[in-house]
C-alpha cells in the first residue's frame, strides 16, 4: 500500500477501517482538549479552525466513516435569493421546504429522503447535535425530516441556509451543513454568482476535494451564454473545472411554487443516475471523504502550534504570580519580625503589661516574697496579657492584609503587561483577583490564634517545673507567652521587646529562650507563608480553570500523526501498531 493509493482505510469493516475509526476519534478528543481561551495575537484563525473540526468530526467525519454505506447526502446550498427551496421543491415535484418570502429567513434545515432510507437519519447518525422534527420549525438546532419516494434511495437532499444570510444563526448552520456533505448542489444566480461569500465556501470545496454541481438559478435566456462562460473560467480557476454546471432558465413557478418539471430535468436526471450507480454513489462519498481527512490533518498543525503558545503564555502568567506572591511572603516574613508591628496600641498594651521594667528589677533580686504579696503585685496581669494577644492578632492581621493587597497589585500589573493578561483580568473573576480575598482576614484569625494557642502550650510545656517559683507566679503562662510572641515580632531589637528577653530570660535562661523564639518563629513563618499561597492559588486556580495544558499540542500532533499513518498504509506507519 503506497501513499498514493490511501483508499483501503475506507473499508469501515476491514482492519484499515477500524483503525481509521479509532485514530479520527482520538484526534476529536486531542481537539477538544486543545483549547484556545487566552486572547493572544493571532488566535482567532485557529480558534475558528478548531471548532469547525471538531464540527466537521463529529456531524461527517466520524459518523460518515462508520456507515460509508449511508445514503448520499447532498447540501443544496448557496446565497441569498438564489432560489435553492424553489429548486429543492421542484426537484421532489411538492413542497417540502418553505420558500424564504422575507429575509432573512430564520428556520430548520429541511432534509428529503426516501421512506426506506429513514433508519440512516437518526439522532445518533450525521449531524447528531441536531435535533430530529417532522414539522417545519424556525429553530435552528432542529433539522426536519421528510420522506418522499420520489427522492431515489441511496441519495438524500438537505436544504441549507444561506451562506451569505445577515442572520448569523443561519450562515453558521449553512456552514455545519455543507460541511457534513458527500456533495454540494450550489446554487446561485445570475446577479449573484460572482459574490464572494460563495467563493469562500467553494474555496474550501476544493481543498477539500467534494463532488460540487454548480446551479446557474434565475437566469435570462440571452444572458446564459455569458454568464455560464463566465463562471466556468472562475470554476476552473479554483479548481472547480470538472463540476458540473446546470442551467435553470429564469421562469414562473406554479400554484405550488415549483419550476416546471422540463426546467429541473437535467439535474434530476444526474441525481437519479448518481443513485442508482453504487459505485458511482460510493465513489462521491470515497472521494469527499479522502479529501476531507487529508484537509483536516493538514489544519490541525496551525492549530497545535497555536495551542503550544497557550500553553506558554499560561506558564508564564503562572510565574509570574508565583514570583510576586514569593516576594510578598518573603517581605511579610521579615516584617512580623523586625519589630515593624511594635507600634500603636500593640506597643501600649505591651508597655502597660511589662511596666518600666520596676518589676522586673525587682524579680531579678533576691529578696524572697510571701505569695500573698506576689498574688497582689501580679493583680490585673492576666486580663492585660489578653489585650497584648489580642493587639498581637490585629497587628498581624493587618499586616497579612497590607501584603495581600500589595502582592494582588502587582500580579494584576504583571498580568496586565502580558498579551493575554488583559482579558483574563476583564471578567468578573480576573477583577476579582485584584483584590484580597473575603476570607483572608477570617484565615488570618485562625492561623494566628493558633500560633498563640501553639505559643501558649510551649511556655506551659516549659515552665512545668516552674510553675512555684517567684518568677513564674509573677506573670503567668499568659504573660510569659506574650511576651514570647512580643518577642518573636520583634527580635529584641527595640528597648520594649528587650524587656520581653529580659523577663522571659530570667524566668528559663537565654538558652532556653533562644530555643523558645525559634520555635515560635518558626510555628509563625509558615502560617504566614500560607496565608498569602492560598491567595496566590486563586490566581492559579483561574489559570487551570481555563483547561490548557502542557502536553495539549503534543497530544494534538500525536493524533494527527496515527490519523496520516493510517492514510498512507502499513509502509509508512512506523511505531504506531504500539500505541
Amino acid at each position: 500500500m503506497t501513499p498514493s493509493s490511501p483508499s483501503l482505510w475506507l473499508d469501515e469493516s476491514s482492519s484499515e477501517g477500524v483503525r481509521m475509526v479509532t485514530a479520527l476519534v482520538r484526534l476529536r478528543g486531542a481537539l477538544q482538549a486543545a483549547v484556545l481561551p487566552l486572547d493572544l495575537a493571532g488566535v482567532e484563525g485557529p480558534r475558528a479552525v478548531r471548532r469547525e473540526l471538531v464540527d466537521q468530526l463529529e456531524d461527517y467525519v466520524i459518523p460518515r466513516m462508520t456507515t460509508l454505506e449511508a445514503p448520499m447526502l447532498v447540501v443544496v446550498g448557496g446565497s441569498t435569493g438564489a432560489g435553492k427551496s424553489t429548486l429543492v421543491n421542484s426537484l421532489v415535484g411538492r413542497r417540502v421546504t418553505e420558500p424564504g418570502v422575507l429575509r432573512p429567513t430564520t428556520r430548520s434545515a429541511v432534509l428529503v429522503h426516501h421512506p426506506d432510507d429513514a433508519e440512516w437519519f437518526g439522532q445518533d447518525r450525521l449531524l447528531p447535535d441536531l435535533r430530529r422534527v417532522e414539522a417545519p420549525t424556525k429553530d435552528h438546532d432542529a433539522l426536519q425530516l421528510v420522506a418522499d419516494a420520489s427522492v431515489p434511495r441511496g441519495l438524500a437532499i438537505i436544504d441549507a441556509p444561506d451562506v451569505d444570510s445577515v442572520e448569523k444563526h443561519n450562515r453558521e448552520l449553512a456552514t455545519q451543513l455543507l460541511a457534513a456533505a458527500d456533495m454540494w448542489l450550489f446554487v446561485t444566480s445570475a446577479a449573484r454568482y460572482a459574490d464572494q461569500v460563495p467563493w469562500e465556501h467553494l474555496k474550501q470545496a476544493a481543498a477539500r476535494s467534494i463532488a460540487v454541481a454548480i446551479v446557474l438559478d434565475r437566469t435570462a435566456p440571452d444572458a446564459v451564454s455569458t454568464v455560464s462562460t463566465h463562471l466556468a473560467r472562475m470554476l476552473a480557476s479554483r479548481g472547480l473545472k470538472d463540476s458540473p454546471l446546470f442551467v435553470v432558465h429564469e421562469g414562473q413557478v406554479d400554484e405550488e411554487g415549483l419550476l416546471p418539471a422540463g426546467a429541473v430535468a437535467d439535474i434530476r436526471g444526474w441525481l437519479d443516475s448518481l443513485a442508482r450507480d453504487v459505485d458511482a454513489r460510493g465513489g462521491v462519498v470515497r472521494q469527499t471523504m479522502e479529501g476531507t481527512v487529508k484537509a483536516l490533518t493538514h489544519q490541525l498543525h496551525p492549530v497545535a502550534d497555536a495551542v503550544a503558545q497557550q500553553a506558554e503564555a499560561v506558564a508564564e502568567l503562572r510565574e509570574a504570580v508565583d514570583t510576586t506572591y514569593e516576594q510578598a511572603a518573603d517581605e511579610l516574613v521579615v516584617a512580623a519580625g523586625d519589630g515593624t508591628l511594635l507600634r500603636g496600641d500593640l506597643l501600649a498594651g505591651w508597655q502597660e503589661f511589662v511596666g518600666t521594667g520596676e518589676l522586673l528589677r525587682t524579680l531579678e533580686d533576691k529578696v524572697g516574697w510571701l505569695r500573698e504579696r506576689l498574688v497582689s503585685a501580679v493583680k490585673g496581669k492576666p486580663q492585660q496579657a489578653e489585650q497584648v494577644s489580642e493587639a498581637v492578632e490585629t497587628a498581624l492581621g493587618s499586616l497579612v492584609l497590607a501584603h495581600a493587597e500589595l502582592a494582588a497589585t502587582r500580579a494584576a500589573q504583571a498580568w496586565s503587561a502580558h498579551p493575554a493578561g488583559p482579558g483574563l483580568l476583564g471578567t468578573e473573576e480576573g477583577a476579582a483577583l485584584t483584590r484580597p480575598s473575603a476570607e483572608l482576614r477570617r484565615n488570618c484569625e485562625r492561623a494566628v490564634r493558633d500560633w498563640q494557642a501553639e505559643v501558649t502550650e510551649l511556655v506551659r510545656t516549659e515552665g512545668a517545673d516552674k510553675r512555684t517559683s517567684a518568677r513564674f507566679l509573677v506573670y503567668g503562662v499568659p504573660g510569659l507567652s506574650v511576651a514570647l510572641m512580643v518577642l518573636t515580632l520583634d527580635g529584641g531589637s527595640t528597648e520594649s521587646a528587650g524587656l520581653g528577653r529580659r523577663l522571659l530570660e530570667a524566668v528559663f535562661g537565654a538558652e532556653t529562650v533562644a530555643t523558645l523564639e525559634r520555635r515560635s518563629r518558626e510555628g509563625l513563618t509558615p502560617r504566614l507563608r500560607a496565608l498569602l499561597d492560598a491567595e496566590a492559588s486563586r490566581w492559579q486556580q483561574h489559570l487551570e480553570s481555563l483547561g490548557v495544558t502542557t502536553d495539549a499540542a503534543e497530544q494534538l500532533r500525536q493524533a494527527t500523526r496515527r490519523v496520516d499513518d493510517v492514510r498512507f498504509g502499513p509502509a509508512t506507519r512506523g511505531g504506531e501498531a504500539g500505541d
